[in-house]
């Protein structure tokens, strides 16, 4: 081995001697290759050292094993520096996991204890939620933060000096009858968010699968998609709509509730001060949740799927009663239930288990459920008796135990015969059938017909405006030259005309009257607009007769062909829609979800983007401000409907929406601002790097945008309240800069603000009629308030990057 070892160590030295050198290699890699190289050849020379009394190498070298530690150390450097920062989603994330670990410290036996004076009212997870707060405010915790004493904090909370009505701000409405909305100032809001986490870690482990508003993992998407793709196509489905206030009765159980799994007096006794403050604003079915509206509170939807989570349970006692003892329904799906189900019933009947999987599948009961925050979609595969008492029960339950106020026009609605669709979570959710491939064929050929012969239609009519508005032209050009009598034209028309003029008048005011009684003449006033005008009086009458007929008659026959079949096609269709007609009854079609386009049109007209006619229009509020804010308030409500929207079955047509209203609307916008023409204003600022396409570009715009939210950015449970603000129901309208000097109000924030906003809130209504990815609803209370922000705090309002949830209305007095 001495042998080997020695003519190894010479012929390494030898071949490194004589080769050329190599370039360094780059990175951790190489590094480890120079290294190891080294110390291999070092060893290489001690060994020969000994056999043949060489010299040693320099006692300055250091053995294999501390340089490949620090190697080691030298690569997790390299590759932190390599990792890309935290998004501040995964900060909050690791905020809540340091409070996550205090709480799960205080489990014993299956409940949790002390958990107020152990976790809540300790500085370190005070300081944790603060964190969470300035995150949620897109604070950058590197930036000054406030004065607040989190030590002293946590004593005061120990031992029940902290005062919850001096720590809460009531914002009084102006007008009589809107109420009185309290909300927490910036200590408060840091114990609000310390108890929600405290209050999840607890919870949310629980909760059923039914639940899928506001957790990880769970959320607004998860819920359409358990409608669409899970339950199949059932026969009966309907909304449970209910409202109620927080009273006494809802409060005790509520407390009831949460002391099954939390043994703390002090916390209760905490939470209760909360409840009689009013600081807790908790109305079930009242408003939109999940848009970051002040009104629903931080901890809003924890504590609503604390109480809803035991009707979560009876959904289950429910469908274990009717689906184990009932099989009066069709089979609508392929799914048979499991083993032990179909056992279970094998036994209460009496009957082998083969035999009844062969009448299961013709026999059975399914009760499908979905609850996002407090709206509820039931859904029942069966007997309209069945789902009758199935319907009784889930109301009974909700009326009796959790003493919920449920709307008595409540009714079952047949899923294949309601075409309109049922209204959930913003959206439609109706039952479509599949289209056959040939009938899709026959319908793609009409649609080019359609298309082919509006386009000629489009040509025709340009063509003939064009004629028309050179007509005009040289009319107005000849008499502009000289008068009707020195033109020497003696006809029996002008004869007859110049009766009529005046002594005296001029050539433009008898022009305009002639235009006058011709129009009268034509009856001009019933047209839609002067080119058509132009078009069916002055040019078509002057084309050849031959031409008209053989167009029109065209038209005519490309119009016969869409809305009515040839006897083939007609035999055709009738043996597909027989086909077809099977196939429902058997497969029942498939589900849908469509966005509300009619109502989100509404909502465009009453927030200023379009006009009556639906054409889009500038919105005057925005004109005085920055460039950057305006195009941020449009980007953002394309954001905000992108995530909201996303799994729409309508989305092509959303898209439509996005350019025919937002964009021009933004166009028109900055157009008005700089009064310029809007070719020129949509050169001057590139709207596709803010996130506002065109059609064509859409998707290559928008994909950006969708690889930037991370995994984090997309959880309900971090992002509650921001993923889909609901800021365009109110404008900020820039006032005065007034004498004293404000800091920005957002929670966190330590900037200066330089002006002063006005909110102006564009609808106040109590019981909005749909969710859409903006809210439609904002406390009135909130109309024409003042508040103080900074540049970065507007865009990111405007944005959606935060919500007015994180605004401190009280700084204003302090």
């Amino acid at each position: 081995m001495s042998f080997l070892a020695s003519g190894r160590g010479r012929l390494l030295r030898e071949l490194s001697g004589r080769r050329a050198p190599r370039p360094q290699r780059q990175g951790v890699h190489a590094a480890f290759f120079r290294r190891y190289s080294a110390h291999h050849l070092s060893l290489d020379g001690v060994e020969d050292a000994a056999e043949q009394a060489v010299e040693p190498p320099p006692p300055s070298s250091v053995s294999l094993a501390k340089s490949l530690a620090s190697l080691a150390e030298e690569s997790a450097e390299a590759v932190q520096r390599r990792r890309k920062p935290l998004t501040r989603m995964e900060r909050k994330r690791l905020a809540e996991l340091r409070i996550k670990k205090r709480v799960k410290a205080q489990y014993l036996n299956g409940m949790f204890y002390d958990l107020m004076g152990k976790v809540v009212a300790s500085a370190e997870t005070l300081e944790d939620a603060y964190d969470i707060v300035r995150l949620n405010s897109n604070v950058d915790l590197a930036s000054a933060k406030d004065d607040a004493c989190f030590v002293t904090l946590a004593e005061q909370l120990r031992s029940g000096e902290f005062d919850v009505r001096a720590n809460a701000f009531s914002v009084v409405a102006k007008r009589r009858g809107e109420g009185c909305l309290v909300l927490p100032r910036l200590n408060l809001k840091v114990v609000q968010e310390a108890i929600r986490v405290v209050l999840e870690v607890v919870y949310r482990p629980q909760f059923s699968k039914i639940s899928h508003g506001c957790r990880s993992g769970r959320g607004y998407h998860s819920a359409l998609r358990f409608i669409s793709d899970e339950i199949g196509v059932p026969d009966w489905c309907f909304t449970v709509p209910f409202h109620k206030e927080v009273d006494i009765n809802v409060n005790s159980k509520l407390i009831y509730l949460i002391q099954e799994k939390i043994e703390d007096t002090q916390l209760v006794a905490f939470m209760q001060k909360m409840f009689d403050a009013k600081v807790i604003n908790l109305v079930f079915g009242g408003y939109p949740k999940g848009h970051g509206l002040p009104q629903e509170g931080v901890l809003a939807p924890i504590l609503m799927n604390i109480y809803l989570d035991s009707f979560d349970h009876e959904v289950f006692r429910i469908c274990l009663k009717h689906e184990g003892l009932g099989s009066e329904a069709k089979n609508v799906s392929e799914d048979h239930g499991s083993n032990l189900r179909r056992w279970f019933r094998s036994q209460l009947k009496g009957k082998d288990e083969n035999s009844e999987d062969q009448t299961d599948c013709q026999t059975k009961i399914k009760l499908y459920a979905c609850r996002y925050m407090d709206e509820i979609f039931v859904a029942v595969s069966g007997s309209r008796d069945v789902a009758e008492d199935m319907k009784s029960e889930i109301v009974a339950y909700l009326r009796r135990s959790l003493y919920l106020e449920v709307d008595d026009r409540l009714r079952l609605m047949p899923v294949k015969r309601n075409m309109q669709g049922l209204q959930f979570c913003g959206v439609f959710v109706r039952v479509e059938t599949k289209e056959n491939a040939k009938l899709k064929a026959v319908h793609k050929l009409k649609e080019k017909i359609r298309l082919f012969a509006s386009q000629k239609q489009e040509i025709w009519e340009a063509m003939n405006l064009r004629v028309g508005k050179k007509w005009l032209a040289y009319g107005l050009r000849r008499i502009k030259e000289s008068e009707i009598k020195p033109l020497r034209l003696s006809t029996p028309l002008l004869d007859h005309i110049a009766k009529f003029r005046k002594e005296g008048m001029k050539t433009d005011h008898w022009f305009k009257t002639l235009l006058k009684i011709w129009m009268q003449d034509v009856n001009a006033k019933n047209e839609l607009n002067e080119d058509v005008l132009l078009s069916k009086y002055i040019a078509e009458p002057a084309l050849a007769q031959d031409l008209r007929d053989a167009f029109y008659n065209f038209q005519k026959q490309a119009k016969d062909y869409i809305s009515s079949e040839t006897a083939a096609t007609e035999a055709l269709l009738s043996n597909l829609r027989r086909e077809e007609s099977i196939s429902t009854y058997t497969d029942g079609g498939i589900i849908k979800i469509h966005a509300p386009l009619s109502y989100i049109q509404k909502c465009l007209h009453r927030y200023g983007l379009i006009n009556l006619e639906g054409f889009p229009r500038h919105v005057s509020a925005l004109v005085l401000q920055d460039d950057e804010l305006i195009v941020s308030w449009f980007a953002g409500i394309i954001h905000r409907w992108i995530r909201w929207f996303s799994e729409v079955d309508n989305f092509k047509e959303l898209q439509l929406m996005f350019v025919e209203c937002v964009r021009k609307s933004c166009i028109r916008t900055l157009s008005a601002k700089y009064r310029m023409y809007e070719k020129l204003t949509e050169k001057r600022f590139e709207l596709d790097d803010h996130g506002i396409p065109m059609v064509e570009d859409f998707e290559a715009t928008i994909k950006p945008l969708e690889s930037n939210y991370s995994f984090a950015s997309t959880d309900e449970a971090l992002m509650y309240g921001i993923s889909s603000s609901g800021l365009f129901v109110l404008t900020l309208s820039r006032v005065r800069v007034p004498t004293r000097q404000f800091n920005c109000f957002v929670m966190g924030c330590q900037s200066a603000s330089p002006s002063m906003y006005v909110l102006h809130v564009k609808e106040k209504q109590h019981f909005p009629g749909w969710r859409t990815g903006f809210s439609s609803l904002i406390h009135g209370s909130l109309d024409g308030r003042r508040i103080g922000l900074c540049t970065q705090h507007v865009k990111d309002l405007y944005l959606g990057h935060i919500s007015l949830q994180s605004v401190d209305f009280g700084s204003l007095v302090r």
